[in-house]
């Protein structure tokens, strides 16, 4: 397994399918994908998560995803997406991650039975007890149904194996608690909305799992390694620069846009599995031209210097 310190930017990677009745996985396009990220500079890669639409995929094919984007890099981290709201399957897909050889897990909060504050804590701490990889709590209350409170983020905290959180609720005021309570901690906070991404940097996050690094990884990486540096100005510059991205990649349930995105820029296919359906026309205009847009400034000139 690679170190891992849990700053900088992961991209939450799409899941290929072939064009077959199936949607079979395209894996050829996904190790070139991971290949392209990479060497993009990005600090690690997030296969099966909610981008990677791993609600539609047997225990099998997690591993064979986590397992095919292990063997196409080099040098950076494989964070494998292994939640569930059952804590015995999300234990067992957590489990077979690590023994395939993943870096560390993001472990989605169980969504849809919407356990209270206690029954998140004894999901997470089931897992971090029998599994011995570092851990992600990810909390995305707008899909789960279900927020992780500051309190339980922080006692989860206290765990050897859980070392981080990814912050997806949209409320900077809770978002900003749990960093305050945890910086004496070996815990990172790293946020799982592009769009707050650099608010939660400047109250003291270290990073992002980001959706628009899979077509701009270079900005994102830029703006975060901008950000990190305490350059805000520039940091800022590039956050707004990729703001219409980040909020055209949401316009319809991700992961739709941003597969829609990779097509366009030749990454891969946009084939989704049911019950997603692919990008309507109605969006299709104004995402091409926000790639556009970006495809038409010099990233490397303008940059380069940004140390990260």
């Amino acid at each position: 397994m690679t170190a891992i310190d849990f700053h900088g930017v992961y991209p939450a990677m799409c899941t290929p399918f072939n064009d077959d009745e199936d949607r079979s996985i395209d894996f050829e396009t996904l190790r070139a994908d991971a290949q392209r990220l990479e060497a993009a500079g990005v600090d690690g890669l997030v296969p099966v998560g909610s981008t990677g639409e791993s609600a539609t995929m047997t225990h099998d094919e997690h591993v064979e995803v986590v397992e095919a984007v292990i063997d196409a890099v080099d040098d950076v981290p494989v964070i494998a997406g292994t939640g569930s709201n059952n804590t015995r399957e999300a234990l067992s897909l957590s489990q077979r991650a690590a023994d395939a050889g993943a870096d560390a897990l993001l472990l989605i909060s169980p969504y849809y039975n919407k356990p209270e504050q206690q029954g998140l804590i004894d999901h997470y701490t089931t897992i971090a007890d029998e599994v011995d990889c570092p851990q992600i709590v990810y909390n995305v209350p707008s899909r789960t149904g279900r927020n992780i409170e500051p309190d339980t983020a922080v006692e989860l905290a206290s765990h050897e194996n859980i070392r981080a959180f990814k912050a997806a609720s949209g409320d900077m005021n809770q978002i900003s608690e749990i960093i305050e309570r945890t910086r004496d901690e070996e815990f990172t906070v790293l946020s799982g909305d592009d769009g707050m991404t650099l608010p939660i940097l400047a109250v003291g996050g270290h990073g992002c799992i980001s959706v628009s690094a899979n077509v701009e990884p270079e900005r994102t990486c830029a703006m975060v390694g901008a950000a990190l540096a305490e350059d805000y100005e520039r940091a800022r510059a590039i956050h707004h620069e990729l703001g219409p991205l980040f909020r055209t990649l949401f316009v319809e349930t991700n992961p739709i846009p941003v597969k829609e995105a990779m097509r366009i820029r030749g990454y891969g296919p946009a084939n989704v599995r049911s019950p997603l359906t692919r990008l309507s026309e109605e969006h299709l205009d104004d995402l091409r031209d926000v790639l556009a847009v970006l495809e038409d400034e010099d990233l490397e000139d303008e940059y380069a210097e940004i140390e990260r």
